[in-house]
């Protein structure tokens, strides 16, 4: 069995009418009220007014109508209405009455019983459509204020089929289902709802839901406000990743149109006059071609393997596999592609770092190629270490033009050169050393070098202290 609510159905989602239990207790009130106060008085009715008995007739009318509502108000002022006649009005014991006052008193009592309990109900009706009101907005404000988590469109379907006690809760579009909560059954009713342009939300299980359903509707349209949200907020993301992926493409193709064609002109050069046969070179011009192809492949190597490097740093595919390791070990190598412009002073005690041996010397050449790039000729890279409690902090020292500290930051981006004398890669170097510093454990901080200069600080865990923690 399916039912379709229609935008304008009725406008709200719980019941104003009573319960069943609650009229029946109404009545009970009524049936019993009545004759109770009746053998109450019966022994006093000499000495009371029948404006008195009324009174408390009243009183009768007023609990019924609390309890159960208009009806039991009714039953109670017509039950009341035969006592007070039968066993309080002249003569006693039947439906006559000899006094025409006492006959307008119990019409006046009457309408006053029915009008009590009338206006009580309807005073509790109010007053439940206030509160009901207030929880329902307090509801949808808190359903509607999930909108950036990312689960909210589920949990408004559960907060949907919590309310109305259903197996189930879909929102779906044109049939396809984007979102459930719960699992329907065999029997179920299908209510369906309008959520929103192509948007329904559907509710499966059994037929709870009274003539009233505006807070359902209002559900509704809330979960298709979260789904279009969600929509707009994944698009949007999609569109920045795409802005960011078209300025790296522009960026790297710019990179691969400058500094990959250099190396490979130089190349190209050296081995076309190699190979003339119509110029003779003598063994000292020839072995400096052979050293120009040489230089160029080895820099168009170190491009290549930086561009590797971004490129699974950015998928998050770099593989460390970190081990006590010993700085000097480590730069024995960076000293030999330094080629005599690195100065070292790093004490021999110095604690083994926790690192990736490979990645480190990779850390260390960026830096130092980084560094001697910036250094007026003669000078040369300073690399220091220390100790500094559970760190060891490793600091590459130039005495170049330095960097301004606000822009720190924009060092580490990818493809910059900063001024440097002659570009001879991609400006990735910096960039891969951090990256390769973060997944090592350890941070690259740049500052500035007293005198002038820049001084960029790596800092690795001790390997004794890693192991400790572990």
């Amino acid at each position: 069995m399916s039912q379709h609510l229609g935008a304008g159905g009725p406008a709200s989602g719980l019941g104003t009418r009573l319960s069943r239990r609650r009229q029946l207790y109404g009545f009970g009130v009524a049936a019993l009220g009545s004759p109770l106060f009746t053998v109450a008085l019966l022994g006093v009715r000499d000495r009371l007014g029948l404006d008195t008995v009324l009174l408390l007739f009243v009183l009768v009318t007023v609990a019924a109508s609390v309890v159960g509502g208009v009806l039991a108000a009714l039953a109670a002022t017509a039950i009341s209405l035969g006592l007070a006649n039968f066993f309080f009005t002249r003569p006693y014991g039947s439906l006559l009455v000899a006094n025409g006052n006492e006959l307008i008193d119990l019409l006046i009592f009457s309408a006053v019983a029915a009008l009590v309990g009338v206006v009580t109900e309807a005073g509790a009706r109010s007053r439940g459509r206030t509160e009901r009101a207030r929880l329902e907005a307090e509801l949808l404000a808190e359903v509607g204020n999930r909108e950036h988590e990312p689960e909210s469109v589920e949990l408004a379907l559960a907060d949907a089929r919590t309310l109305y006690g259903m197996h189930a809760v879909s929102l779906t579009e044109d049939g396809r289902t984007l979102a459930t909560s719960g699992t329907p059954e065999p029997d179920d009713t299908v209510i369906a709802v309008p959520a929103g342009e192509r948007l329904v939300l559907q509710l499966s299980g059994p037929e709870r839901l009274g003539e009233d359903r505006g807070l359902l509707s209002s559900l509704a349209l809330t979960a298709g406000r979260l789904w279009r949200t969600r929509q707009l907020a994944g698009q949007a993301h999609r569109a920045e990743e795409l802005g960011r992926i078209d300025e790296l493409r522009a960026s790297l193709l710019a990179a691969v149109g400058h500094d990959l064609r250099n190396p490979l002109a130089a190349i190209t050069a050296a081995a076309s006059t190699l190979r003339q046969s119509d110029i003779t070179l003598d063994p000292a011009e020839e072995a400096e071609l052979l050293e120009t192809i040489e230089e160029h492949a080895h820099r168009l190597n170190d491009i290549i393997a930086n561009l590797l490097d971004a490129s699974r740093l950015r998928a998050g595919a770099l593989s460390v596999h970190p081990r006590p390791t010993a700085l000097l070990e480590v730069m024995a190598g960076v000293v030999r592609l330094g080629e005599g412009r690195v100065e070292l002073a790093i004490p021999e005690d110095l604690p083994l770092v926790r690192a990736d041996a490979g990645l480190l010397e990779r850390v260390l050449a960026n830096l130092v190629a980084n560094a001697d790039r910036h250094l007026p000729d003669g000078e040369k890279v300073l690399v220091s270490a220390r100790q500094e409690d559970r760190w060891v902090a490793v600091r590459v020292v130039d005495h170049g033009p330095g960097v301004s500290p606000d822009r720190f930051a924009e060092i580490f981006a990818p493809f910059q050169h900063f001024g440097d004398r002659a570009t001879t890669g991609v400006g990735l170097g910096l960039a891969i050393a951090r990256g390769f510093a973060e997944a090592m454990g350890g941070t690259l901080t740049p500052s500035e070098t007293p005198g002038g200069g820049l001084t960029m600080t790596l800092t690795l865990e001790v390997a004794d202290a890693a192991a400790a923690d572990r």
